[in-house]
C-alpha cells in the first residue's frame, strides 16, 4: 500500500506562498525609473553624434582620388580652363514633410472634420562642392543647399 505524503514543515510552507519583500519591488522600480530612461538618453545621443569633417585642415592635403574613394563619383563636375576641376556630391536629398494639422482651430477655419487640412514644408537638398587645382589637391570646398 502506497503511503500518503508527509505534510510540509510550516516554516517552508510559509516561504513558498509568501509574496515578493515590498522592499525589493520598491528596489526595482526606483531602478527601472532611473537606470532606463539614463541608458535610453545615452543611446539616443551617441546616435545623434556623427563626426564633421574638417575641410580647411584638407585644403592642399585631400587629392581628388581621395574624394572619389570617400564620396563615390560625383554626381556634377567640370574642369575649367585653369586646370580647376570642381565636383559636387549630393550629401542628403531633399524631401517634402507633410504633416496634418490639428482640428483645434477655431469655428469658421475649416469646413468640417472630414476637411484634408496638412502642412507641407520643404527641406532642400545639401551638397558639398570641392575644387581642386591642376595637381588634384584641394584648393576650395563649400557645403550648401538648393
Amino acid at each position: 500500500m502506497i503511503a500518503p505524503p508527509k505534510p510540509i514543515h510550516n516554516k517552508i510552507r510559509n516561504r513558498l506562498n509568501a509574496p515578493i519583500a515590498p522592499r525589493l519591488v520598491k528596489a526595482y522600480i526606483k531602478l527601472v525609473k532611473t537606470v532606463v530612461p539614463a541608458i535610453l538618453a545615452a543611446l539616443w545621443l551617441t546616435g545623434c553624434v556623427t563626426p564633421k569633417i574638417d575641410w580647411a585642415a584638407r585644403v592642399g592635403n585631400y587629392t581628388y582620388d581621395q574624394a572619389v574613394m570617400d564620396f563615390g563619383p560625383p554626381d556634377r563636375a567640370a574642369k575649367l580652363s585653369d586646370g580647376t576641376t570642381v565636383a559636387e556630391w549630393l550629401t542628403q536629398r531633399g524631401q517634402v514633410v507633410i504633416a496634418p494639422e490639428p482640428y483645434f482651430l477655431p469655428p469658421g477655419c475649416y469646413f468640417g472634420p472630414l476637411t484634408p487640412m496638412y502642412s507641407e514644408t520643404y527641406l532642400p537638398a545639401r551638397f558639398l562642392r570641392l575644387a581642386f587645382d591642376a595637381n588634384g589637391k584641394l584648393k576650395a570646398w563649400k557645403e550648401f543647399a538648393r
